[in-house]
């Protein structure tokens, strides 16, 4: 379901106080957390979902990438051509007809995810991941068996989550949708503008039309398109839309973080470093880009993203994209 075209029509929000306290909107809507937008209050209070989904080629096309309310690239392992996978993180996930295909989880992900108090939805991973899950804040989420649908590829490209089966299979499981011990749901990720405004950076801003993402595998691109006003993603060199209504991948907000990671073996299983302090990045929007610093406390602490001053960035309301570069291929990064 297009979250778009429900809106048309919509009455705007009021401003949220700092980018910070979750503001009651116009009837029946409120301000999504994940994006600054309007969205229907029966999700208020409820957790978001982090669903892990495979990049590789013949995971193409993906089904509701398109509706994700921020998208997560990262490095998957350091060999194939560091291949990429992608965590797509849902506010209103119960009215996707169709999210995937599923794959399994890393570490890094289940760090990240605990940004927004999250339920990870996936397929197991290495055992790695265990220690991780044993922490309380991550010990809710689905692991596999959701919905496969035959589509004529291998096993491991036919698994799906349906509407409304994240819900059945929380409340079978008697985990909480709504948020819980170390999230709250008057908490933001973001400092977002005020409603209706549409900011760009200026001062140590430079113009970008172009992100080529050192992933060569994936061939991982951001495009500006000035008639939306967003960053289009391309990989394999394709446009990426979606199967089920060709609805094009596109963001408004592009987060690039640097980032130091520990390889776990060898085969190329890795961990980003996400806990870290004043690490360089980029914060693009409006076909600008300006260099920032982000920060991330702990397991559960909020990565927060900063201006060369030292205040907090101020983002555009819309859908985001995050990406972890790792240290020793920031300089292949190409901003143009």
């Amino acid at each position: 379901m297009n979250k778009k075209k429900l809106l048309t029509g919509v009455i705007a929000c009021l401003t949220a106080l700092a980018g910070f306290t979750m503001t009651v909107c116009a009837e029946d809507t409120y301000m999504n957390e994940l994006t600054g937008e309007p969205v229907t209050t029966a999700v208020m209070g409820e957790r978001p979902v982090a669903i892990i989904i495979d990049n590789e080629s013949i995971a193409y096309p993906h089904f509701g990438l398109a509706e994700a309310d921020i998208v997560y690239e990262l490095i998957n392992s350091t060999l194939n051509g560091h291949i990429t996978r992608l965590m797509a993180l849902y506010k209103d996930y119960d009215q996707i007809p169709q999210v995937g295909n599923i794959r399994s989880v890393r570490p890094t992900n289940i760090l990240l995810a605990a940004d927004y108090n999250a339920i990870i939805c996936h397929d197991g991973g290495p055992f790695y991941v265990d220690q991780y899950f044993d922490a309380v804040y991550a010990r809710e989420h689905l692991p596999g068996g959701f919905t496969r649908i035959k589509n004529g590829k291998p096993w491991e490209f036919t698994e799906y989550i349906v509407a409304g089966e994240i819900t059945q299979r929380l409340e079978a499981a008697g985990f909480a949708k709504t948020y819980t011990g170390h999230a709250q749901e008057t908490v933001s990720h973001f400092r977002f503008a005020p409603e209706g405004a549409d900011m760009t950076p200026a001062g140590n801003a430079s113009d970008c039309s172009k992100v080529v993402l050192p992933f060569e595998h994936t061939e991982s691109t951001l495009v500006y398109n000035p008639e939306t006003g967003t960053y289009d993603y391309y990989a394999y060199g394709d446009l990426h839309k979606d199967a089920e209504d060709g609805e094009v991948l596109t963001f408004k907000n592009v987060f690039i973080q640097e980032c130091t990671y520990n390889l776990l073996d060898e085969n190329g299983y890795m961990i980003y470093n996400c806990i870290d302090f004043d690490q360089p990045g980029y914060y693009l929007t409006n076909g600008k880009a300006v260099p920032i610093t982000w920060t991330k406390d702990s397991e559960t602490g909020l990565t927060r993203y900063y201006n060369l001053d030292g205040s907090q960035i101020v983002v555009n309301r819309g859908k985001s994209y995050i990406t972890l570069v790792p240290d020793d291929k920031w300089d292949d990064l190409v901003l143009e």
